[in-house]
């Protein structure tokens, strides 16, 4: 398509398609044949306005009669509908005239922008007031609903409303032709509603409103759906309250509100019409956002939700998307909103949830150069109106370009250019120059500069000239030997190879020209003795992404990173290979945190872990389980290689590894039971036994997960429980027993964790230790799990008994299970049969998974090994906890062993050098799998760790 003539071609075939399918339904010929020069010109610009057309005849003849081509006053529209709805009378009646009035006003909304009959800023701030009124039309009704039924909310002043915050683009008043909505709902006290009878808290009056108020917008009917809805930006996201009152959000934003949370705030507006109580939450958030005084933390925070945005754009390769992409829309709003945080609590004019006063208060004040925001208001309302455009074409949720030709004849002639290579032209101009205000702003603090010493253009030459081998060791010889230098020449000239049989591009070879030098150097003052180690290691990592210039940017641009890169490639084959395998994980290097303070306190690190997935999943759908599952595992990866760095830079001890380790896996395994379960209940419904907020499932980490003691890469023992009655069945409109629900959901949380993804697994998880192993259940019911422990255990399920531990689930279930494994682990057993049993297996399974040809040692397996320490605290356990009960109250090797001191089985010496053995073999464990090795090097320290293990294990079992 390379001609007007083209472009106009199509839309006329498509709306002459779109013209016979209007004449062959319902509508009068003669009305038809009159409006017909309108009709035809929009049936070519949008498929959306045809289904219109189609299926909604009385809206759409309503649309021609008195909306399409008028200014319209959008307030006095909306006012009419506010008052009509008054009269209905049923909450059905209520979706239906919510979802007609919508689809009324959107398609008369798209038939004035696609052909050019009002501006962009006029259809943005359409759209923000039909949103408003449709939000606020529902939330009233079913507020008076609520009230006739519970009674009216009450507080120190009377009745209380529900205010609903608008964020985002609707706070701006800027919001999207097709678009989701993110909400936050709050009260101004706690109390009880008036009912004379039967009142409810104000908490649960409210929830219950919001969430008939979220269906109402949210819910997908026969006329289509209004909003979809968003909740994540409220305190504490998903797993937060879904109303909050005021005092807890003002304590919230005092005592945890992140620096991303007050961006997000600065674009929160009020819905509801001015109030005493609008004023007082006004009040509350202002401080929050606008801090009087400028400190250095806001500075940061926007360095790194700027270094965030970068990372995105690499990650997801987001060309072709007019929002997010490079120089998209994202970056004016964040552009304009940085400013805010900066200057907004001294200069209160910039304390607006909209964009376009903020930029032209910007300008005012002298703080950027009246042109260049001129400029950046044109390209922000340029993207603005190709982007509404692509929207209303399919009333589509999209900022992706086009690849169907109808699609770009629209933009083309919508946008007005001759053809849609014309379009793309002005679209590559606008984005760069935004992108290139973007990279200005905030800029980073010491950009180093190359340094340009001797040994660097000897670097060079080395890289970039065609030098023989001996021409090769004389450029490096006052650094290398001459045989490193001859390994290294070879290793070098091997890639130059390889590289050649690829295509790289042109920008590809710029990149490299200038990067490889660099490595060479920095190599070269960093490690110098063992380069020729090194050098393949990083040729790996180079070699992954000779296809991701934006990477090789990375590293060039970025000395530091490059730096960091060598310095963990030096010391670590395995995280060498994660690299390799994810380059997204360069990103972490820009701000390497694990060379900071570590947080180290189990809940600290939870909280921390949960905030920073949240914030990762905000612009993921929930329903969108592809990039979900993505998302989650390279946040998995990323954290993981924030430890194994944080690791072999000694910041971490070997227990606070696997504490933080399993952590990782318990936050990731929340997030992924709560998508498992939405899943499952929007199908089928939740069971019908559960109270509100209830699930009535456990998940129970066994092992390493549930001893606290994961490692790199280890996977997950899992055991599913259930406390469904018999007869309960779920209560969606597909019933499934809830046995068969939960077995299911049990399912959909194993695919989440093994499916294998571009970023790998999740997790790999393993349920053979539940009761029958591979031949029982995959969830089993409580009572059932009781019995087998009880009946049909064996003593091997019994010692993994000990390591287990319940990682998520209702406070009744999680009780239960305690009670359970306490009654288990703590049954009397005599010593000498269990001994015999314990030793069985522990020589069983040495002669099974032991290579008595391996190169070097095992370390769990090898007699005095990790596994040895293992079966002594399992039977230390088991033969003794009827006399020392506390031996039961923990599942990780270590406090166990702390008990057995306590309970007098061994003596202090003997339990601190049991302790010290095992964190010494464990620290061991964890640095061969860093190095990419499975064996270890007997030394001094392992041979003296492994005697005292095995006279301690001689001495425990003949005294049994």
């Amino acid at each position: 398509m390379s001609t007007e003539k083209t472009i106009n071609g199509i839309i006329h075939q498509h709306a002459e398609e779109n013209w016979q399918k209007l004449q062959d339904s319902n509508y009068p010929p003669e009305w038809l044949t009159r409006h017909q020069e309108a009709i035809t010109e929009i049936l070519g610009l949008s498929p959306f306005v045809t289904e219109v057309a189609l299926t909604k005849p009385d809206v759409f003849t309503r649309i021609v009669k008195h909306q399409w081509h008028k200014q319209v006053d959008i307030v006095q529209v909306c006012r009419e509908f506010t008052s009509r709805l008054a009269e209905t009378d049923s909450e059905e009646k209520l979706l239906a005239a919510l979802r007609l009035f919508r689809a009324e006003q959107m398609a008369a909304l798209a038939w004035r922008d696609l052909t050019n009959r009002q501006t962009i800023q006029t259809s943005l701030s359409q759209t923000s007031k039909l949103a408003d009124t449709l939000i606020m039309a529902a939330y009233n009704w079913l507020y008076q609903a609520h009230s006739a039924r519970y009674g009216v909310p009450q507080g120190p002043d009377g009745p209380q409303p529900m205010l609903i915050l608008g964020m985002g683009k609707l706070g701006g008043k800027e919001l999207n032709f097709s678009s989701d909505i993110d909400l936050i709902f709050s009260y101004p006290y706690k109390g009880e509603t008036d009912h004379p009878r039967k009142p409810i808290e104000n908490q649960q009056f409210f929830t219950k409103l919001a969430q008939r108020l979220i269906a109402a917008l949210n819910k997908t009917t026969p006329l289509g759906q209004v909003f979809r809805v968003d909740m994540r930006l409220r305190p504490f996201g998903d797993s937060g309250p879904l109303v909050a009152h005021f005092g807890a959000l003002e304590d919230y934003y005092q005592d945890q509100g992140r620096q991303w949370e007050r961006y997000a705030m600065i674009k929160a507006r009020i819905l509801n019409p001015a109030s005493h109580y609008a004023s007082q939450l006004e009040a509350i958030l202002a401080p929050f956002i606008y801090r009087r005084y400028l400190d250095f933390t806001t500075i940061d925070a926007i360095r790194d939700m700027k270094r965030l945005i970068s990372k995105e754009l690499r990650r997801r390769r987001l060309t072709g998307n007019i929002k997010l992409g490079a120089g998209g829309i994202r970056e004016v709003e964040f552009f304009a909103q940085s400013f805010q945080l900066i200057h907004g609590g001294r200069e209160t004019t910039l304390q607006s949830m909209e964009l376009h006063p903020v930029l032209t208060r910007l300008a005012e004040l002298q703080i950027i150069e009246s042109q260049a925001i001129n400029q950046l208001l044109e390209d922000y309302y340029f993207l603005r109106k190709a982007e509404h455009t692509l929207q209303q074409f399919n009333d589509e949720q999209t900022q992706l370009l086009p690849e169907n030709n109808w699609t770009q004849a629209v933009i083309a002639k919508v946008m007005a250019f001759p053809d849609y290579p014309a379009f793309l032209s002005a679209l590559t101009v606008v984005m760069e120059r935004v992108h290139e205000q973007f990279n200005q702003l905030v800029s980073e603090p010491g950009d180093e500069q190359q340094e340009q010493d001797s040994l660097f253009s000897r670097c060079k030459d080395a890289w970039l000239l065609e030098v023989s081998e001996n021409e090769f060791c004389e450029l490096l010889s006052d650094t290398l030997d001459e045989s490193s230098a001859t390994v290294l020449f070879e290793q070098l000239r091997d890639f130059k190879g390889q590289l050649s049989r690829h295509r790289i591009g042109q920008r590809g070879e710029d990149t490299l020209g200038k990067l490889m030098p660099e490595m060479i150097y920095y190599m070269l003052r960093q490690c110098p003795t063992n380069i020729t180690q090194l050098l393949p290691r990083l040729i790996s990592v180079i070699g992954a992404i000779t296809g991701r210039t934006t990477y090789l940017d990375l590293l060039h641009e970025n000395p530091d990173v490059l730096k960091q890169l060598i310095k963990l490639c030096a010391r670590s084959a395995w995280i060498t290979e994660q690299i390799r395998s994810f380059p997204l994980l360069l990103d972490e290097l820009l701000t390497p945190l694990y060379l900071q303070q570590q947080q180290t306190s189990l809940p600290v690190v939870y909280e921390e872990y949960n905030d920073e997935l949240r914030q990762s999943l905000l612009r993921v759908e929930p329903d969108d389980t592809e990039l979900l599952m993505e998302q989650w595992r390279q946040f998995k990866l990323c954290q993981q290689l924030r430890i194994a760095a944080s690791d072999i830079s000694g910041s971490l001890p070997i227990a606070k590894v696997s504490d933080k380790l399993t952590v990782l896996a318990e936050v990731l395994l929340q997030a992924v039971f709560k998508s498992a379960w939405q899943q499952l209940t929007e199908k089928f419904g939740a069971p019908s036994h559960l109270q509100q907020d209830e699930t009535g499932f456990l998940i129970v980490g066994y092992g390493k997960l549930g001893g606290y003691e994961l490692g790199y890469g280890s996977d997950l023992d899992l055991v599913f429980i259930h406390n469904a009655p018999q007869d309960s069945e779920t209560n969606g409109a597909k019933k499934v027993s809830a046995q068969q629900f939960y077995i299911k959901l049990a399912q959909r949380i194993m695919h989440l964790l093994n499916t294998r993804t571009l970023s790998g697994q999740l997790y790999e998880a393993d349920l053979r230790l539940r009761p029958s192993g591979n031949s029982g259940l995959l969830c089993c019911h409580l009572s059932g799990f009781e019995h087998y422990q009880e009946q049909e255990a064996w003593t091997w399920e019994h010692q993994a008994l000990v390591r287990a531990r319940s990682i998520l689930g209702d406070e009744p279930l999680l009780e239960a299970f305690k009670q359970v494994r306490n009654r288990v682990l703590q049954r009397q057993r005599e010593l000498s049969p269990l001994a015999d049993e314990v030793v069985k297996m522990r020589l069983k399974m040495r002669d099974h998974l032991l290579d008595n040809q391996a190169s070097g040692l095992d370390l769990k397996q090898c007699e005095g090994g990790i596994t040895d320490i293992e079966f002594m605290v399992q039977f230390w356990v088991l033969g003794y906890s009827h006399q020392f009960p506390a031996l039961t109250q923990w599942p990780d090797n270590l406090r166990i062993i702390e008990h057995v001191q306590q309970a007098g089985l061994i003596s202090k010496t003997s339990a601190e050098n049991l302790q010290n053995a095992y964190l010494t073999l464990r620290d061991h464990y964890h640095q061969l799998t860093l190095a990419g090795e499975k064996f270890a090097h007997s030394n001094e320290e392992l041979e003296a760790v492994r005697k005292f293990v095995t006279t301690q294990w001689q001495q425990t079992f003949n005294q049994a």
